[in-house]
């Protein structure tokens, strides 16, 4: 492990190779898991603040999710997420011609709509940070819809 300042990198940061490959995973961690990306405070006002710029971008599926549930949901440990539509996808999530998953948030970023980008765990993703009273916990999140992640990141080093 790694010590720097209050945070706590894991060796596995450090010593594993990593590149996205959204041709192979066609954004699958947007729609895999128990919960929704997870949101700083800051991020959650940010939101709020940006929806209606940010709303263009969505799908009606998501729109109508937002709507009756908001924009994130907090879940059993006190944290909060983006919320999920019914079929567990991100309610953020829209797919390009190919199949492909990337992010409204991003994509109103992109058309120079929004300021907000998407949250920094999508941005640090699979790093993912645990918040302690005195440090930080950085980890990285190893599953199987990254594989084709690590496969790449070790063939450029």
């Amino acid at each position: 492990m790694l010590v720097v300042q209050n945070a706590i990198l894991s060796d596995d940061i450090i010593e594993s190779y990593f590149v996205c490959d959204l041709s192979q995973c066609k954004g699958a961690c947007c729609v895999e898991g128990d919960f929704g990306a997870p949101l700083l405070e800051e991020e959650r006002d940010i939101l709020k603040q940006e929806y209606e710029k940010i709303k263009p971008f969505l799908t009606p599926e998501g729109i109508a999710t937002i709507e009756k549930l908001g924009l994130y949901e907090q879940d059993f440990e006190g944290d909060y997420n983006t919320t999920l539509k019914p079929n567990h996808e991100c309610v953020f999530v829209v797919r390009n011609e190919k199949g492909v998953l990337a992010c409204g948030i991003e994509q109103a970023f992109l058309a120079n709509k929004t300021s907000f980008r998407k949250p920094i765990s999508c941005h640090l993703y699979p790093i993912r940070i645990t918040k302690y009273d005195e440090y930080e916990a950085i980890n990285y999140h190893r599953w199987a819809v990254c594989d084709p992640a690590c496969s790449l990141g070790k063939s450029l080093k």
